[in-house]
């Protein structure tokens, strides 16, 4: 009887998998729409010694933290770094933990913080002495700096796709909108995800929110949610102030301010991200740090019909505290398509509101959100839409104005879809007055 119990139990998670993967069949147009890519799960070939999952974050302008995994227990949590290859000058201790999941127990997970480190600086290093050497590139110390962005990855056919279309040009840093691994509930997919992301994640900062698949709580079991998610993908959250590894926000070139919010946290006016939140924004000094971008998983608005309404209770609660701050752009995923509304303030056109941009195209398995409604009271602010599987790219060039572009998954190329120069708020003389917040602590 125990071990029908145990293999009925062990199986829940893949039933809960297979009930996620519906296919959505493609429409016709100037431009044939893939349906949802097979995923891959991609193994760990080497010794149970050797580093897997290797990936990079920033932690403040001269730290990064690395981040990976082995099935080895005895396995230190240790880098050695250095400027030249096969030279480490430089050792860092860190910290190793492990997760029980159900029936699930991860490897060792270790988190490591090196520096202090030069800006746009590459350097080499190697994780608990063994294995592979890696190297990664430093953020530079101004402008200009370049962002990838990306939301809901999953790890099929089209997430190889895009990985590919993103490393054919450089960037800084990138950005990910959260439902990375698609894992929901069933945990060797997180570690699958790890080793596809490892060639990329590992050589450039990837900074990361959470979207609603890395949820996966099991109450019934005992099981809080994000327990994979908060010790795979650690952030930097108590450099901001954050008591959560779910909201956080960072510096970057000296010019960038950069906040990671929750859609699936508390977030009204009495709770902690919320009051963490205004005590952040308080913080910035615009004439430092003349731009101000927001991320984080749900849209406010949506013209897709799918995940209508899902944001709107945090765009009652938490809008008008960005619109004072003047935030210049704000980006989402969990629709599984891209589009760009216009400068938005309170469900109207406002010229000194964040233009907001929904990029939940990335490549997941559940398919596109194939259908838009032309008659959507929003429809009027949205400028562009396609469901399509890509990624996009914003180039901040000075204090005042900043590039963003989206590439398309276009079969073997990378074609840019859509294209806009943003203009700081900051610089904005029409838009001064508003930007004071400390009245709301």
């Amino acid at each position: 009887m125990r071990k029908a119990w145990l293999v009925l139990m062990q199986s829940f998670p893949t039933f809960i998998l297979l009930c996620f993967r519906f296919g959505i069949i493609a429409m016709a147009s100037d431009y044939t729409r893939p349906g949802p890519g097979r995923v891959i799960l991609t193994q760990h070939t080497d010794s149970s010694s050797y580093p897997q999952q290797v990936h990079v974050s920033a932690v403040g302008a001269e730290y990064m933290r690395i981040s990976w995994i082995t099935d080895d227990q005895s396995m230190p949590p240790k880098v050695e770094y250095g400027k030249v290859s096969g030279k480490y000058d430089a050792v860092a201790k860190g910290e190793s933990s492990r997760y029980l999941f159900y029936v699930y127990l991860s490897g060792k997970i270790h988190n490591v913080k090196i520096g202090p480190l030069e800006p746009d600086t590459v350097y080499y290093y190697r994780c608990s002495g063994v294995g592979d050497e890696f190297s990664f590139k430093t953020a530079p110390a101004s402008l200009p700096v370049e962002f990838v962005i990306a939301g809901d990855l999953g790890q099929t056919e089209w997430t190889n796709s895009t990985l590919t279309h993103i490393g054919k040009l450089d960037y800084d840093m990138l950005l990910m909108l959260g439902d990375l691994s698609y894992a929901d509930w069933h945990q060797p997919l997180w570690d699958s995800f790890g080793r596809m992301m490892q060639p990329y994640a590992s050589t450039r900062p990837w900074m990361v929110v959470e979207g609603n698949h890395e949820i996966e709580a099991l109450t019934f079991f005992g099981m809080a949610p994000f327990i994979a998610y908060n010790h795979r993908w650690r952030m930097p959250y108590e450099e901001s102030g954050s008591n959560s590894n779910l909201y956080y926000s960072f510096n970057v070139a000296g010019a960038v301010h950069v906040i990671m919010l929750g859609s699936y946290v508390d977030f009204g006016c009495n709770s902690e991200q919320y009051k963490w939140l205004v005590a952040d924004l308080a913080k910035v000094d615009r004439s430092v740090t003349p731009w101000l971008i927001v991320l984080f998983h749900a849209p406010w608005y949506n013209t897709n019909t799918a995940h209508q309404g899902e944001g709107e209770s945090m765009r009652v609660a938490m809008e008008a505290l960005l619109y004072k701050a003047r935030v210049d752009v704000i980006f989402a995923g969990h629709v599984h398509a891209y589009e760009r509304f216009t400068r938005i303030y309170n469900e109207a056109e406002n010229s000194c509101g964040p233009v907001y941009i929904t990029i939940g195209d990335g490549g997941n398995r559940e398919g596109l959100a194939l259908d838009f409604d032309s008659k959507h009271k929003y429809a009027h602010l949205s400028l562009f839409r396609e469901a399509s599987f890509g990624h996009g790219r914003l180039r901040v060039i000075d204090g005042k104005k900043a590039l963003w572009s989206w590439h398309r998954n276009d079969d073997s190329t990378d074609t840019v879809r859509d294209q806009l120069w943003l203009q700081s708020l900051s610089s904005s003389s029409a838009c001064q007055g508003g930007t004071k917040i400390k009245d709301e602590l």
